[in-house]
């Protein structure tokens, strides 16, 4: 037995017991008549001791050498601690080693494993199984592991059915990149790692499962950012005979479980606003309800003045910053300089101070009197003290600054706070949007994405506007999930693929499996995906989501601890049939 007790269990109950721990060495301290040593395994840290006068002389001349991150066993007796530390858990004891066991020396490590550490993130990817070690890591992995076990639970006992999907699948042309996996079995085929179990959810619904879930790994081969990884996690769900509402009510109560039991907190109903709603009022489809500040369009009230960069604009638009009238010219100064980015490509913003005496300051006074900064003031619910924050131009283009400017606003204010939660549905997306690029449309979700009944007579003749049957669940300005009611119809489906430019032959070949199933009573479905990793994030009260993940990769999508990707044999790649033609 190499433990009878973890280094996070002991306390006062336990003084006079014999014991035995393992772990590994945090730190020791040596003062030549006597040595403590903090043991530490994944529960916590137990002090232990040994003493010249009443330790075995070889066991306390083999505690001398201990290095840093040593595993090691002791036995010993508990006892109690002469200065006791009441920020550990076992800070009232300590253990009084009479046996020691070297299970495993260890080198330096390259970084301190304390929770403030001195390694940079590209050391600590290098070397993750020690970065796994601290407790921050360590304690994100614990309460992912906690959120995962509440869902599981939440959905069982809602009679959903765990049913795992297949990793090698068929690529299909929609959505980002495939990872694609080569097959020696079959010359110059080549499998395809699932962006998501999409047509496999649907057709365990025409097997008559009923309400299934999957807590499985995605894949896709695109860019990276703090919250995408090329493989991520998704809660994969899907029900037969729903209408949107059912979804919405099983997956609200999910959300709200999770806040209760991970958080303690209770939500309410969840508000739902449409996407044109949310493009209009917030410039995007997942906005932070956390906060105000919402869009005030001003073309009536400001277009009517000779000033010709509002007069030539598409859309004139402001939002009113609480507080910020007081703000100093340097300081709006470097919003300006903010939004000027390139990564925002703003050409430049206007400001109006509505100072405390209810008159008005701008920067726009040549133009526009205050009469007229009173009613802009009306248009954004500016009040006394507020700053009105204004951007105009293209339309699309504005809407999406003046949202990173929101942002990036109430970021400085601090009114994104990672312990308040404000969760939200956004409902009624497009079905369609068309690329100018290809000269087609897309589907704005995927293509198994039913129209909204009432909006079907205008699916021939007016495609861009019929509305999609699909909702988004939105917390605290991220998307946490997606989903939609599916077409099961095989007629409505080859109407879709053929909106989207699908050939009938096309459609066959891709999605001839799918079509084929429908034809032997596919029931109405509809279902929703959470992201995981980004869910447990938010929960967790961060941004990035690499902390909640075990091994992660890096912004390249490489894993640096293992180097991958990596080249691979030349007799292996011609197994495959694959002949690589890299440039010099």
């Amino acid at each position: 037995m190499y433990r009878s007790h973890n280094c996070g269990q002991l306390n006062a109950t336990h003084i006079n017991r014999e014991v035995t721990l393992a772990g590994w060495v945090q730190k020791s301290r040596d003062k030549g008549f006597m040595i403590w040593v903090d043991l530490r395994d994944r529960y916590g840290i137990t002090q232990l001791i040994f003493d010249e006068q009443r330790t075995d002389k070889t066991v306390f001349e083999n505690a001398k050498s201990l290095g840093r991150e040593f595993v090691i066993q002791v036995k010993g007796t508990v006892i109690e601690r002469e200065s006791k530390n009441p920020n550990m858990a076992t800070g009232d004891i300590e253990i009084l080693v009479s046996e020691l066991t070297l299970l495993n020396a260890s080198n330096l490590p390259p970084f301190t494993i304390e929770d403030e550490t001195d390694g940079g993130e590209d050391i600590r990817m290098k070397y993750r199984y020690l970065d796994i070690r601290r407790n921050p890591v360590k304690n994100s992995l614990l309460f992912r592991h906690k959120v995962a076990m509440e869902v599981r639970k939440y959905l069982s006992d809602l009679d959903f059915c765990e049913v795992e999907t297949p990793y090698l699948i068929k690529s299909t042309p929609e959505g980002a990149r495939d990872f694609v996996v080569p097959s020696r079995m079959n010359e110059g085929q080549f499998y395809a790692l699932p962006q998501s179990p999409q047509t496999f959810k649907q057709l365990l619904m025409v097997g008559g499962m009923d309400k299934y879930f999957q807590i499985v790994k995605c894949f896709r081969d695109e860019d990276l950012r703090a919250d995408r990884q090329p493989e991520f996690t998704q809660i994969d769900c899907e029900m037969a005979f729903v209408e949107q509402e059912d979804i919405l009510n099983v997956f609200e109560g999910l959300t709200r479980h999770l806040l209760k039991e991970i958080k303690g907190i209770d939500v309410a109903e969840f508000p739902r606003i449409t996407y044109d709603y949310a493009m209009k009022t917030y410039g995007n489809d997942k906005p932070d309800i956390r906060f105000e500040m919402k869009f005030g369009e001003l073309n009536a009230v400001a277009q009517h003045k000779d000033f010709p960069v509002f007069n030539s604009a598409e859309l004139v638009v402001g939002i009113a910053a609480p507080g910020c009238a007081s703000y100093t010219r340097k300081e709006i100064d470097a919003l300006i300089d903010w939004v000027k980015r390139p990564q925002v490509g703003a050409s430049g913003m206007v400001y109006v101070k509505c100072e405390e005496d209810g008159t008005f300051k701008s920067s726009v006074d040549k133009f526009y009197d205050q009469e007229d900064l009173k009613k802009w003031a009306e248009v954004t619910n500016a009040k006394a003290g507020d700053l009105i924050l204004v951007l105009s131009g293209n339309a699309d283009k504005t809407r999406t600054q003046l949202s990173a400017l929101r942002m990036e606003v109430a970021t400085r204010l601090g009114l994104r706070k990672p312990d308040e939660f404000a969760p939200l549905w956004v409902v009624d997306f497009p079905l369609l949007e068309w690329d100018e690029e290809s000269s087609r449309y897309h589907a704005m979700h995927h293509p198994f994405t039913s129209p909204k009944p009432e909006d079907m007579k205008l699916i021939e003749t007016e495609p861009g506007k019929v509305r999609a049957n699909a909702y988004d669940m939105v917390l605290n300005g991220n998307e946490i999930g997606g989903g939609s009611i599916r077409i099961h119809d095989k007629d409505l489906q080859s109407r879709m693929f053929s909106l989207l430019g699908f050939t009938p032959e096309q459609a066959q070949d891709q999605f001839g499996f799918l079509m084929n199933a429908f034809q032997f009573g596919a029931p109405p479905h509809g279902g929703l995906a959470f992201g995981l990793d980004r869910l447990v994030a938010i929960l967790g009260g961060q941004e990035t989501i690499r902390d909640f993940i075990a091994f992660p990769k890096n912004n390249s999508g490489r894993d640096v601890m293992i180097d991958a990707p990596s080249a691979i044999d030349e007799a292996q790649l011609k197994e495959l049939y694959i002949k690589l033609d890299l440039p010099q």
